[in-house]
């Protein structure tokens, strides 16, 4: 199959990144700059695309990959975290494409995690050994939400499936984690994981803790802010609320692992990228491993995190690679 290209994009709650890719045989061979546009400051994709059109200042491909942060089975896609709509019938005659192919941001992310080489993942807790070939691997990533979903490789080639798996309920696991529920509930009512282990997730954490030390704790629009200084430990509730995000962390991937059969587990997201660093040092890999009788298993289960600096955009290609393949 000759080499072409695409456009890519990856749109989420609050950013909309896009790029132009090049892609050979169900390969990605290339992926350029990518242009990153704020959700919020456009209507919709389509006013997106336009800005995105001038900023590149050349014509654009007729083919697009998007990656979309919502399930994307229906006729309607509604970002989960955003009040994006798109219509996916009428979506190639709106951008004035030939052709489109949508796949769930984390789905995309999955299939990045398929296609790149060892060199783009650091190792994060379990055995420091490449990403097995064969089997399940769980894909995670806090970032404006809870991206889930499984990758599943065998004989020589993989399949996605995309989940939505954030928006299972949050399972507390001490007496701290128990108040901090009652926290939430009274916010929130139902309480899912994606409440403490996304973009707020730390300002919820943060304000729950406060509460139950009687204290106050200002809640933050931008939670740039609050990560700044629990990461670099200028503020220590910030950092205390940082530590039982990792913990939180750690026992939802360790959870997801468990259901899928999974033999690795890699960590994507923004967050994931904020937290290349300290997540070795922190509490994660503890409470992703302390599962009962499967404690041992679990402590062979090898933890990776992507380092590739635009995986949602990567995988995009990829997976419309895949499918030109196929088809």
């Amino acid at each position: 199959m000759r080499r072409r290209e695409i456009a890519v994009a990856d749109i989420g709650g609050t950013n909309a990144r896009f790029a132009i890719a090049e892609i050979e045989a169900g390969t990605v061979r290339a992926l350029g700059e990518p242009v990153k546009l704020k959700t919020d400051d456009y209507g919709g994709l389509g006013e997106a695309w336009r800005a995105y059109g001038q900023a590149a200042g050349r014509p654009l491909p007729n083919a697009l990959a998007l990656a979309f942060a919502g399930p994307v089975g229906s006729e309607t896609l509604k970002l989960t975290n955003s009040e994006w709509a798109i219509q996916r019938d009428s979506l190639a005659d709106e951008l004035g494409l030939e052709q489109v192919a949508i796949v769930n941001d984390f789905g995309a992310v999955a299939h990045a995690v398929a296609t790149l080489s060892e060199a783009n993942f650091k190792h994060v807790c379990g055995p420091d050994r490449p990403l097995p070939g064969d089997g399940v691997i769980s894909v995670i990533g806090p970032g404006t939400g809870l991206g889930v979903a499984q990758l599943l490789r065998r004989d020589g080639g993989y399949e996605v499936i995309e989940t939505e798996g954030g928006h299972i309920d949050f399972a507390p696991l001490d007496e701290v984690e128990d108040r901090i529920l009652d926290q939430l509930r009274g916010k929130f009512g139902r309480v899912s994981v994606e409440r403490l282990l996304a973009g707020d997730g730390l300002d919820n954490i943060h304000w729950s803790l406060a509460a139950i030390d009687g204290r106050s704790a200002e809640r933050h629009d931008d939670d740039k802010y609050l990560w700044a200084r629990a990461l670099d430990g200028s503020d220590p509730f910030a950092a205390a609320a940082l530590d039982r995000f990792c913990l939180t962390l750690g026992a939802v991937a360790g959870d997801m692992a468990l259901a899928h059969g999974a033999s690795a587990l890699v960590i994507g997201g923004g967050l994931g990228a904020r937290l290349a660093d300290h997540l070795p040092r922190s509490g994660f890999g503890a409470r992703f491993a302390a599962k009962g009788r499967f404690e041992r298993h679990m402590a062979d289960i090898t933890v990776k995190l992507i380092t590739h600096p635009h995986p949602g955009l990567y995988g995009a290609a990829a997976a419309f690679a895949k499918q030109e393949l196929e088809n």
